[in-house]
């Protein structure tokens, strides 16, 4: 073959690929995450899930040490429940980065509730939720499960769906909590997820309304005083027990209008844990509905 036919071949072969390259280029421009950015979120979210208080650590810090946390798993007077005896239980909060949980060595250790990550917007569930949220209940732990809240990804009503659909929901059954509604700041951006605090107050009333028909149980709220003062203006009190995150010696002020906690989180370290704001028989009783 001639120098100039292979030339001629050559660049016949060229001329497609690179045709080929730059039509893959602009398909792929085409369906760019930057085209869709709720799709661009949920991605995120399926890629890096967020645990309950990651987000609250990340803003406001975690400044518990061993004598905070000694101190957290006394009773708390100033917040006690109302004609109620002066106690508390210890419990915990577990999510897949804990993997396959060694629920024996927590018992030994005192935890007796436990909520249990199930999902997060419309689009993550804990791959290890079964070995944590059965295994726990096995144990004999009082367990629950909670939903990491993304209010710009999707509706209240259509995240409580899918939480109850992957294991949010509750039985009657005596070691069931109520499931738990992770509402906490934006890991991926703005504090409040772009919502006015009226626009939030909605939200978080669609998941709850949504949640207490599917189950017939509200769900717990999970929050901090600072986060829910910036973001929230409604009063769920009546109906919503409180799980407050405070990582300090005292749980200090509590979000709008709840006069007292319900379940408390100290600290991170070494991993997420909480207290229940009386004796034992209360906690079995908030199972109990």
């Amino acid at each position: 073959m001639s120098t100039s036919r292979r030339g001629r071949l050559f660049a016949a072969l060229v001329v497609p690929a690179t045709l080929l390259l730059l039509g893959s280029t602009a398909q792929a421009a085409t369906f760019s995450p930057e085209a869709d950015p709720v799709a661009a979120i949920n991605a995120d979210i399926a890629q890096h899930n967020h645990e309950l208080g990651s987000q609250i650590r990340r803003v406001e810090g975690d400044k518990s040490t061993p004598d905070t946390q000694q101190a957290a798993q006394q009773p708390q007077p100033a917040q006690a429940v109302p004609n109620q005896v002066l106690a508390t239980v210890a419990g915990m909060d577990v999510a897949s980065y804990q993997g396959n949980v060694d629920w024996a060595s927590w018992w030994n250790q005192g935890k007796r509730f436990v909520w249990t990550k199930a999902t997060e917007s419309t689009s993550y569930t804990n791959p290890y939720f079964a070995q944590q949220y059965n295994g726990s209940y096995n144990q004999g732990f009082i367990r629950g499960a909670y939903h990491f809240a993304t209010p710009n990804t999707s509706s209240g009503a259509a995240q409580a769906q899918y939480f109850v659909a992957h294991g949010g929901g509750w039985s009657a059954d005596g070691k069931t909590l109520p499931g738990a509604l992770d509402m906490e700041y934006n890991p991926y951006g703005a504090t409040c997820y772009g919502l006015s605090k009226a626009g939030m107050t909605s939200w978080i009333l669609d998941f709850h309304d949504t949640y207490h028909a599917l189950t017939g149980r509200y769900p717990v709220i999970y929050t901090s005083t600072s986060w829910w003062s910036s973001c929230v203006s409604g009063d769920f009190s009546s109906t919503a027990p409180l799980w407050v995150a405070r990582y300090a010696s005292s749980v200090g002020t509590l979000p709008y209008n709840w006069g007292y906690y319900t379940v408390w989180q100290y600290t991170s370290s070494p991993l997420d844990q909480d207290t229940f704001n009386g004796a034992y028989d209360r906690l079995q009783a908030l199972a109990n509905g």
